[in-house]
C-alpha cells in the first residue's frame, strides 16, 4: 500500500517535516512494510523557506537589516542561480516583536525591502516573496522605500514609511530607484483574498492582531484608501479591489503597484514545486494535516489544496491536526480526522507532546 503524507507545519509546535516524520514512524510501527512518501508542504506563510530547503539545494544569505521597528537585526533569505526566495517574516515579522511592542501604526516593511535589494544586487532576476506573518500595515511603503521610492506629504516633507503615515501620503517619487524594474520579476506568495481596504481589507481584518486599537484600525484603513487613491492618480494602477491586495497589511497591493508583481496562491505554488499532483495520482491513501482545521482551512490552506487533488483522482483522505472544528472536515469531504487535543488533557500538553502523540495516531490509523 502506497501512502502519501503531505502536511503543513503545526505552528508553534512542529515543522511540516517533523509532522510527516512522526506520522510515518507511527504508521510503520504498526505496519512495517508500508510504502510511505512524505512531502512537507506550506501555503506561503512563515516557514515556507524551510519547506523549500527540503526540496532544493538553496544557498542561505544573511545580512543586517532593520526589523519592523527600525532596529538592526540579522535576517536571511535563500537563493539559487538567479532566483531568490524571501520570507517577509524574516525581517518584518510579527514573531520578531514582543507582545507589548506590536504596533502597526509604527512598524514598517522596510527591512524586507533591504533583503530584496540585496538579492537583486547579488544577481536575482526572479524573486519569490512569501508575505505571511507580517507585523506591518504600511501598504508596502517600507519595501518600496528600501528600493528607492520616496513618499511626501502635502507640505513636501519626506515621510517615514509606517502605517501611521499612510494618511499623509500626497506624492510618490520613483525617479531614483536602486534597481532596474524591467530586469526583475516578482512573484508574491499569499494565502488570503482580502482587498486593499474596506471592511474586509487589510486593516479591519488583520491590524488588531498586530497591535492596533479600534480607532487605529480606522486610521489605518483610511490610510490605505488614501495610498490607493494616490497610486491610482499617479498611474501606478488601481489596486483597491484586487483579491489579495490586502495581504500582509497591504503589501500584496503595494507589490502589484510598485514591483509589478504577480500575486500567486501559496498552496498552488507548493503543489507545483513539489510535484504533489503526480504523487497523489500514484498513491492509495493521502494523509494531510495542519495545526487547526477550521473555516480558514478552505481559504487556500494546505489541507484544502491537498483535498482538491485527492478528489480529482478519487483518493481517500485522512486529516491529522492539533485541533479541528466540527464542520470543517465535512465541508472539505474528509471522512476521518484525528486530533492531538482529543487525546490529551490540555492545550499545553498537546503542544509539548505533539510528536509523541502523532506517532500514536499514526500507529492507530486503520488501513
Amino acid at each position: 500500500m502506497k501512502i502519501l503524507i503531505a502536511p503543513d507545519k503545526f505552528k508553534g509546535s512542529l515543522s511540516a517535516h517533523e509532522v510527516g516524520s512522526a506520522l510515518s514512524q507511527g504508521l510503520k510501527k504498526a505496519n512495517p512494510n508500508l510504502d510511505i512518501t512524505t512531502l512537507p508542504m506550506a501555503d506561503g506563510g512563515d516557514g515556507s523557506l524551510e519547506v523549500l530547503a527540503h526540496y532544493f539545494d538553496l544557498k542561505t544569505i544573511t545580512l543586517e537589516v532593520e526589523d519592523p521597528l527600525f532596529r538592526p537585526i540579522n535576517a536571511a533569505y535563500k537563493m539559487v542561480d538567479t532566483t531568490a526566495y524571501i520570507e517577509m517574516a524574516a525581517a518584518s515579522g510579527l514573531a520578531l516583536l514582543k507582545v507589548k511592542e506590536r504596533d502597526c501604526m509604527e512598524t514598517s516593511s522596510f527591512g524586507t525591502g533591504e533583503l530584496i535589494l540585496d538579492a537583486i544586487r547579488k544577481g536575482a532576476t526572479t524573486i519569490y516573496l512569501f508575505i505571511g506573518g507580517s507585523a506591518t500595515n504600511d501598504g508596502g511603503m517600507g519595501i518600496a522605500s528600501a528600493l528607492g521610492w520616496s513618499f511626501y506629504n502635502e507640505q513636501g516633507a519626506l515621510l517615514v514609511p509606517t502605517g501611521e503615515n499612510l494618511t499623509s501620503v500626497n506624492r510618490i517619487d520613483g525617479t531614483f530607484l536602486f534597481y532596474k524594474p524591467a530586469k526583475v520579476k516578482f512573484k508574491v506568495i499569499c494565502d488570503v483574498n482580502n482587498p486593499f481596504y474596506g471592511t474586509n481589507g487589510a486593516a479591519y481584518v488583520y491590524a488588531a492582531q498586530k497591535g492596533a486599537t479600534p480607532d487605529e484600525v480606522k486610521i489605518l484603513d483610511d490610510g490605505l484608501r488614501n495610498l490607493a487613491d494616490v497610486l491610482k492618480a499617479g498611474d501606478y494602477g488601481d489596486i483597491a479591489d484586487i483579491p489579495g491586495a490586502g495581504a500582509a497589511g497591504g503589501v500584496g497591493g503595494g507589490a502589484i503597484a510598485f514591483l509589478n508583481a504577480d500575486l500567486v496562491s501559496g498552496i498552488q505554488t507548493f503543489i507545483e514545486m513539489t510535484d504533489l499532483e503526480k504523487q497523489i495520482k500514484d498513491c492509495d491513501l493521502v494523509i494531510t494535516g495542519e495545526g487547526k482545521l477550521d473555516a480558514q482551512t478552505q481559504q487556500g490552506k494546505v489541507i484544502s489544496g491537498v483535498c482538491a487533488l485527492a478528489e480529482k483522482y478519487n483518493k481517500r483522505v485522512i486529516a491529522v491536526c492539533g485541533d479541528a472544528e466540527k464542520d470543517a472536515a465535512e465541508k472539505l469531504g474528509i471522512p476521518k480526522v484525528f486530533t492531538i487535543l482529543e487525546g490529551t488533557d490540555s492545550l499545553e500538553e498537546a503542544m509539548t507532546k505533539s510528536a509523541e502523540k502523532l506517532i500514536e495516531i499514526g500507529a492507530s490509523i486503520k488501513l
